[in-house]
C-alpha cells in the first residue's frame, strides 16, 4: 500500500466522491453501498478499494478497518452523502427522526473510525427553513463526538468548479479537535453563457457543446439499439481542452488518480432511446435552454451549462427515470455517456448497462471535478502534498456492468435489499 492519505466513503453509489477523492490524491479504501447493483459498478470501476455491499447500519469501525486491511493505520478522511428527510417530527428532534437514521450512522462511522477529518455532503434544500434544525443538530453532534465543524457551511455549485452543469450540494467539513479545520474552494469558473461577474472576474467554464461535441452521435449506430456500446475505429479528435480531458488524452487529465488499463476506442454507456417521430418535431421545435411542453424534459443550450442532473426515484418508489435533456441539436434525450460528461466523469468510467440504472448513478452522485477541489483543500489542512501514484490499474470484469439487481444480489452473496424490486424492463 501506498503512503497516500486514506479515505473511505460511505454511501458511495458508483463512486462520484470517490473518484474526486482518487484524484485529489487519496487512495480510498473502502467503499460502503447497500444497493448491490451499485456496489458492482464501483467494484469494477476501483478495483483496489474494498466493497461493502450492506447498510451502514450493520458496520462498525472495526469491520471497515478489517475490509479495508489497513491494521491500526489512521483513517485521514470519511466522506459521503447519507440520505435524509431532515424534518423534525413533533415534540421530537431531527436527528431522532427515524428517517434519519443514516445520517446518525455517518456520524458514528467517524467517529469510530477516530478520522481526522470528514466531508458530508447533501441537497442544498438542507440549508433553508425548518430543514435548517437538521443541519444544527448534526453540527452538534460531531461537536459532541469530538469534532469541529468549518462555519459557515456553504453550498458549493459544481458550474463554478469546470463543470458543464448547474448543480448545487452542501458540503460541511469537519476536523477532530486539535487538527486544523480545512477551509472551502474558491471558484474556478463562472458557468458558459453567463456574463462577467463585476466582483468575480473568473475564466468561463465548459459548455455543453464543450463537453459532447466530440462524441458520436448514438443514432448512427445500429448495435446501440441493443446494447450500450460500440467499438469505433475512428473518434472525431476533440477541439476543446474538456473533452480532451474527459477522453485522457493526456497525463494531466488523470490528475493524482491511478490510470486505468481501458479500451479508448470503445463508446459506452449509450444505449440508445427510440423516440415516436412526433417526439421528435416537439424537441426539434423547443428552443435551447426551454422546457418542451408536454414531456417537460429540458433542452440544453450548446453556449450554455446542463439544467441539474437527477436521479428519478429507486425501484422501491416506482422506478421512474428522471427526465434526460434533449440534446442541443439533435431531436433526442442524451445518452447516459453524455450524462456522465455534464457530470465530470470521464469516458473510462462506466455505468450500469441500463439507462434507468446508470442514469440513477449519474444522477445520485456529486460530479468528480466538484469533489477534487474540496478534497484538495482537506490534504492542504493535512499538510499534505498530493502524490501521482505509479500504478497503472485494470478494471474490473465487465460482467459487474451488466447485472440486475437479483444477479447482484447473488454475486455479493446477499439478499435483495428489503423495498427493492426489479422493473419489468429496466431499459
Amino acid at each position: 500500500m501506498s503512503q497516500r492519505p486514506i479515505g473511505i466513503d460511505l454511501f458511495a453509489g458508483a463512486g462520484g466522491l470517490s473518484l474526486g477523492f482518487e484524484q485529489a490524491g487519496f487512495d480510498v479504501v473502502a467503499a460502503v453501498e447497500v444497493d448491490p447493483v451499485h456496489a458492482a459498478v464501483h467494484a469494477f470501476n476501483f478495483p483496489n478499494c474494498a466493497v461493502l455491499p450492506q447498510s451502514v447500519a450493520k458496520l462498525s469501525g472495526d469491520s471497515i478497518r478489517q475490509a479495508a486491511g489497513i491494521g491500526d493505520r489512521p483513517v485521514d478522511v470519511v466522506f459521503g452523502g447519507a440520505p435524509c428527510q431532515g424534518f423534525s417530527l413533533i415534540g421530537q428532534r431531527a436527528l431522532e427522526d427515524p428517517r434519519n437514521a443514516l445520517v446518525r450512522e455517518f456520524v458514528r462511522i467517524v467517529s469510530e473510525l477516530d478520522a481526522s477529518y470528514f466531508a458530508f455532503e447533501n441537497v442544498k434544500g438542507l440549508t433553508v427553513g425548518k430543514h435548517r434544525l437538521f443541519l444544527e443538530e448534526l453540527i452538534a453532534a460531531f461537536d459532541a463526538r469530538g469534532y469541529r465543524v468549518l462555519l459557515p457551511w456553504k453550498v458549493l455549485n459544481a458550474s463554478f468548479f469546470g463543470v458543464p452543469q448547474n448543480r448545487e450540494r452542501l458540503i460541511l467539513m469537519g476536523a477532530r479537535q486539535g487538527l486544523p479545520l480545512p477551509e472551502y474552494p474558491d471558484p474556478i469558473t463562472r458557468p458558459a453563457g453567463v456574463a462577467k461577474f463585476s466582483a468575480l472576474e473568473l475564466p468561463e467554464g465548459p459548455s455543453c457543446y464543450d463537453a459532447l461535441s466530440d462524441l458520436p452521435d448514438p443514432e448512427g449506430l445500429d448495435e446501440l439499439l441493443k446494447r450500450d456500446r460500440a467499438l469505433l475505429r475512428k473518434w472525431r479528435q476533440p477541439d476543446t481542452a474538456y473533452a480532451r480531458e474527459m477522453r485522457c488524452l493526456e497525463e494531466s487529465a488523470w490528475h493524482f488518480g491511478y490510470l486505468r488499463q481501458w479500451d479508448s476506442k470503445l463508446l459506452t454507456s449509450s444505449l440508445r432511446t427510440n423516440h415516436s417521430e412526433i417526439s421528435r418535431r416537439r424537441f426539434a421545435q423547443t428552443l435551447p435552454g426551454q422546457t418542451e411542453p408536454i414531456s417537460r424534459f429540458f433542452k440544453l443550450s450548446a453556449g450554455g451549462v446542463a439544467n441539474t442532473l437527477r436521479a428519478g426515484t429507486d425501484s422501491a418508489r416506482g422506478a421512474f427515470t428522471s427526465p434526460r435533456p434533449i440534446h442541443y441539436e439533435k431531436p433526442r434525450c442524451i445518452t447516459v455517456r453524455e450524462m456522465a460528461r455534464l457530470h465530470g466523469f470521464p469516458d473510462w468510467f462506466r455505468l450500469q448497462h441500463t439507462k434507468w440504472h446508470g442514469a440513477r448513478q449519474v444522477g445520485n452522485s456529486v460530479p468528480p471535478p466538484l469533489v477534487r477541489h474540496v478534497a484538495a483543500k482537506l490534504l492542504e489542512a493535512m499538510g499534505v502534498e498530493p502524490m501521482q501514484p505509479q500504478n497503472l490499474l485494470k478494471l474490473g470484469d465487465p460482467a459487474l456492468l451488466e447485472m440486475d439487481m437479483s444477479q447482484a444480489a447473488r454475486y455479493w452473496d446477499i439478499e435483495v435489499p428489503i423495498g427493492r424490486r426489479e422493473r419489468l424492463s429496466s431499459r
